[in-house]
């Protein structure tokens, strides 16, 4: 049976291409004169047609798109890339043709490049790129391709079926191993192995599908899907991770028949392989006890762990080294928590765990959490995949309370966790076993950046001064990581773009230099210097911008009038402004922002105060944001503010000359 089998796919694996690569789809009149697709006004191209087929038993992904060049971004389409990993599979049989808009046809000729994207201990991958020829606007841009691995492969597929452009029509089909046990959703090949060992009983499949659409199994076991009129993907401001939000349909082969019965066995692996690392071994114990006292409060022996863990090489910030630099070291891959503290040097989650087996070392309760990076994606208990939790956390358990802590982020405060970090959901150890958790958002108040200004105006509006900005949590956090990454000159420039960018017109503003940009347990201060020409003047006055870092401050939400999906701004945070501006003889105040203070219920708020004294007037300006994520059908409430709030920030301080000055 078996051997006849593979004689049969042997044939059909044979045969198929050349069924397979026949003529391409001959284009219509219709498809070969538009200029325009009224289902996708202003496109730069759309889809006709895109076409996927997968074929595990015979070991095949096969790919079909024809393109519509209306503007020139379209052309854009014409390079394609594929990427592929070396050794275990092959593109194959690329095949494709430039029909211009009069019906000539310029195939594709030479062979494809072949470039390497990155190269590891145990795969390679790479890409092969195209171009299809002679691409102008109003052709029609039509390829084909396939992605072929061998028996010791399985590889189902995952449907993206959203693009970047409008998509006319698209056709699935997924031919998946034949059931050899039954239930409900097919099971599979007794013969598949999982990455964990365990033979593979179930198929299950992860959808995220327009209204209406649906997925079909036939007779035989084949699955497919046909869509038409699928909208681009969506560009708006503070998208959460888009992927979750996509049209998809993801299968995948797994050794669980339900979500419940997938989650508990995987928690339990995953515990079992978190206490072993971070068993707390007598290496463990004897650092340990030359850390703390005996004296010492929970807290502050895992304030004082904390900081030792902190100091270690997190090879996740620093240059990244070679193979034979580690091995010159004497550096390895940390199998205990006692490899990482003796190599002092380690990965995020070699830190986060070594941090786990002291505190555990220490005779204090602590648990690992495993959560979903809020930066790469949005867990999905459906999707039973338990890669798509990312990164670890600490969970200290003391005085009746919970203190979660971020070990693995560097310069990360002692009770801070980093951003990617809040509101994440994922899975936690706990007295009880293991448990679904979500981790809390941070206030807006741990997240701030406060502008101190001091500014002198003269009569023709010359200004110069000098602002302080003190950072805390995220905004300083960013920062410092950043100079980890790269170094502070290159933080320097960054900080320089984003203050061209705030600046009022006519003044330059650049950083002088950093103050604590090294030491995570106090406030990050950047000293900036401001000088130019502030405003405009007329005959009697000189009108100034109310609020000088927002008379050109981004603006959310304001140009778009409906959204699509939710909003993500990572975290809450206050803006606070105190400007003094000291006036030059000859200068008096007519007229200044008002007094306000704009709400928007348990959400925001946007508060102004000015205080006027001779020769000089201050400004102050507090933008409190206690909301991070908020669903698409809020978006009017969180528009309809920030307009309020743009409003406010365009009013302007207006100076008088006096009678002398008006005369000079």
């Amino acid at each position: 049976m078996r051997v006849l089998v593979c004689f049969s796919a042997l044939i059909l694996s044979v045969a198929f291409p050349v069924l397979l690569h026949a003529q391409f789809q001959e284009p219509t009149k219709e498809e070969l004169a538009m200029t325009e697709d009224p289902k996708a006004p202003g496109a730069a191209a759309v889809y006709l047609n895109l076409e996927e087929i997968t074929d595990d038993p015979l070991h095949y992904h096969s790919f079909y798109a024809r393109i519509k060049v209306l503007q020139e971004k379209g052309k854009e389409l014409a390079t394609v890339e594929l990427p592929y990993q070396r050794g275990d599979f092959k593109v194959t049989d690329i095949h494709g043709r430039t029909i211009h808009a009069d019906g000539t046809v310029i195939p594709l000729t030479g062979k494809p490049e072949d470039l390497l994207i990155s190269k590891g201990a145990d795969k390679t991958f790479g890409r092969k790129v195209f171009t299809l020829p002679s691409v102008e606007v109003g052709s029609i841009l039509e390829y084909r391709y396939q992605l072929r691995y061998d028996d010791n492969h399985y590889s189902s597929p995952y449907w993206r079926m959203q693009k970047d452009y409008y998509v006319r029509k698209e056709h699935y089909v997924f031919t998946p191993f034949k059931a050899f046990l039954k239930g409900s959703q097919n099971a599979t090949n007794q013969y598949l192995i999982d990455e964990h060992g365990n033979t593979v009983n179930s198929l299950i499949w992860w959808t995220q599908l327009p209204p209406g659409a649906k997925l079909v199994a036939d007779a035989s076991g084949r699955y497919s899907i046909d869509l038409a009129d699928i909208p681009p993907i969506p560009n708006e401001d503070y998208m959460p991770p888009i992927g979750s939000f996509l049209y998809h349909v993801q299968f995948y082969y797994k050794s669980a028949f339900d979500s419940g019965d997938f989650w508990v066995t995987e928690a339990k692996r995953w515990s079992k392989e978190v206490d072993h690392f971070a068993e707390p071994t007598k290496p463990v114990k004897e650092a340990v006890a030359g850390l703390i006292a005996p004296s010492d409060s929970d807290v502050d022996k895992a304030r004082k762990l904390y900081k030792a863990v902190q100091a270690l090489d997190n090879t996740d910030f620093s240059r990244e080294k070679s193979k034979s630099e580690l091995k010159q070291l004497g550096i390895r891959a940390a199998k205990r928590a006692e490899d990482t503290w003796v190599q002092k040097s380690g990965t995020s989650q070699d830190i986060t765990l070594l941090y786990l087996a002291m505190l555990r070392a220490a005779g204090l309760t602590a648990y690992d959490m495993r959560v979903v990076n809020r930066n790469e994606g949005v867990f999905e208990p459906g999707y039973l995949e338990f890669s798509q939790l990312d990164d670890d956390i600490v969970i200290l358990s003391t005085g009746g309370k919970e203190i979660i802590l971020d070990p693995g982020e560097k310069m990360c405060p002692f009770q801070t966790l980093h951003w990617k970090h809040t509101g994440a959901a994922g899975i936690r150890e706990s007295a009880d076993g293991r448990a679904a958790m979500a981790t809390p958002y941070l206030p807006y108040t741990a997240n701030t950046i406060t502008r101190l200004g001091d500014v002198t105006v003269d009569t023709r509006g010359s200004t110069t001064g000098t602002f302080r900005f003190i950072l805390t949590g995220q905004e300083a956090l960013d920062c410092r990581q950043e100079a980890l990454l790269n170094d502070e000159d290159e933080v320097k420039k960054r900080f320089d773009r984003m203050l061209q960018g705030m600046a009022p017109e006519g003044v330059e503003a650049h950083i002088d230099h950093f103050l604590a940009l090294n030491d995570p347990d106090s406030n990050l201060m950047a000293v900036v210097k401001v000088q130019g020409v502030l405003g405009s003047a007329t005959s009697k006055r000189l009108l100034l911008p109310g609020f000088f870092f927002e008379a050109r401050g981004h603006r959310p939400f304001l140009d778009q009038a409906q959204r699509i999906e939710p909003i993500d701004m990572q975290y809450a945070n206050r803006v606070v402004d105190q400007v003094v501006y000291r006036l030059a003889p000859g200068l008096a105040v007519e007229g200044a922002p008002q007094d306000a203070k704009i709400p928007w219920a348990d959400q925001a708020v946007l508060s102004t105060k000015v205080v006027s004294e001779p020769g000089q007037i201050t400004i102050a300006r507090s933008l409190a944001r206690g909301f991070t994520y908020l669903k698409a059908e809020q978006y009017q409430d969180v528009r309809g503010f920030y307009q309020k709030v743009s409003a406010s920030d365009q009013q302007q301080l207006v100076l008088a000359f006096s009678p002398e000055q008006k005369g000079n």
